[in-house]
């Protein structure tokens, strides 16, 4: 880390606080911020994440992995022409991409589909980035790091997982937030509108028995 990097994360905290990324409903992502999405849905949650941007989105994935996004599938949540799709060869290419793209600020959000959740030191690098992003580039970036299982990377500003919790006749999701510095544990059931149009959020009780009963906040059409 330079001694320019350690003044910029220093001087983080006395700058004004940027509006957050719209996310879902009144749910918001921090923008300038690495957020880490997880859970079998992963990739449907950064497509509705990408919902509340303009212009392209920059997605990393593995070029050693067969999985593609099927372009009639992203046709619900935005549409396809937006996505860059680049497809690094080893993990340390895809890690460097990810935050080449952050530093660049050229586009809104940058989609990173790891293998694994990186070390705390590969996340600072990233946060620093989207910083120095947000800082001197054309856009404000917001990094989303998409990671099997439970996840788990360290030094991220939020963890969010997504599961498909499907029946007769109704597409639904379950929506955790795992993690997040200022947020406890909460939990959505996340619907499509009965009209097609967009997504309706409601809060259920949590699974984290600690924190108390959620607010209407959290409830809303998207």
């Amino acid at each position: 880390m330079t001694t320019q990097d350690l003044a910029r994360l220093i001087s983080r905290q006395n700058r004004r606080p940027r509006p957050g990324l719209p996310f879902l409903g009144a749910l918001s992502l921090a923008r300038a911020r690495v957020h880490e999405f997880c859970g079998p849905a992963r990739r449907v949650l950064a497509l509705m994440a990408a919902r509340g941007t303009q212009g392209p989105v920059l997605w990393l994935r593995p070029g050693w992995l067969p999985e593609r996004l099927f372009p009639e599938g992203v046709v619900p949540f935005i549409e396809p022409g937006r996505l860059i799709f680049v497809t690094p060869g080893r993990i340390e290419d895809l890690l460097w991409c990810f935050e080449e793209g952050l530093r660049a600020g050229a586009t809104p959000l940058v989609v990173a589909e790891l293998p694994e959740p990186p070390r705390l030191t590969p996340v600072r690098r990233l946060q620093l980035a989207a910083e120095t992003g947000a800082a001197e580039g054309r856009m404000v970036p917001t990094g989303l790091m998409l990671t099997p299982g439970a996840g788990g990377a360290p030094g991220v500003e939020s963890r969010w997982s997504l599961a498909p919790d499907h029946g007769m006749g109704r597409t639904r999701w379950q929506l955790d937030l795992l993690r997040a510095r200022a947020d406890p544990p909460q939990s959505w059931a996340l619907t499509t509108r009965t009209d097609g149009a967009g997504f309706a959020l409601a809060r259920v009780k949590s699974q984290y028995p600690d924190h108390g009963e959620m607010s209407a906040t959290g409830q809303g059409q998207v």
